[in-house]
């Protein structure tokens, strides 16, 4: 088994992951590590992994192979999902958090909804993009 088709996504997600906790404690002047394992912010870790992966095995198996179209396929569905459906999921849900905080309904809860879920545009796009560079990198060293 090729084990850079597993190696190179996490690494590229480990390496988002650890970006996001170094910049939010840059602003925050504190450590969050839990910023390490939630989802959404800057870059989309998402778009990363799927495109590191995507660049892999169009590398590996060529640009024209029935592989690499589903890692293409596969990575559009996930990005469109990330900046699209769980954008919108995160936006319901600050509405919803501040309706509960408001006391105008009445909710039998103390949980507040998570409303970092989903990504920009431009978070994609630059997640997108930093995946391709990093899959591609790799893929030329190894």
């Amino acid at each position: 088994m090729d084990y850079r088709f597993l190696i190179i996504p996490t690494v590229v997600w480990f390496s988002v992951q650890v970006f996001k906790l170094v910049s939010d404690a840059v602003v925050n002047r504190k450590i969050n590590f839990k910023r390490f394992v939630e989802t959404g912010g800057m870059p989309s870790s998402h778009s990363a992994v799927v495109t590191s992966l995507m660049t892999a095995v169009g590398l590996s198996e060529g640009f024209d192979s029935p592989i690499f179209a589903v890692a293409f396929v596969f990575s559009f569905i996930v990005m469109y999902d990330a900046a699209g459906v769980r954008l919108a999921a995160g936006k319901q849900a600050k509405i919803l958090n501040q309706l509960i905080n408001s006391n105008q309904v009445k909710v039998d809860t103390n949980e507040k909804l998570k409303e970092l879920l989903g990504h920009t545009p431009i978070q994609v796009f630059v997640g997108a993009i930093y995946g391709i560079i990093v899959g591609y990198l790799i893929m030329l060293f190894w």
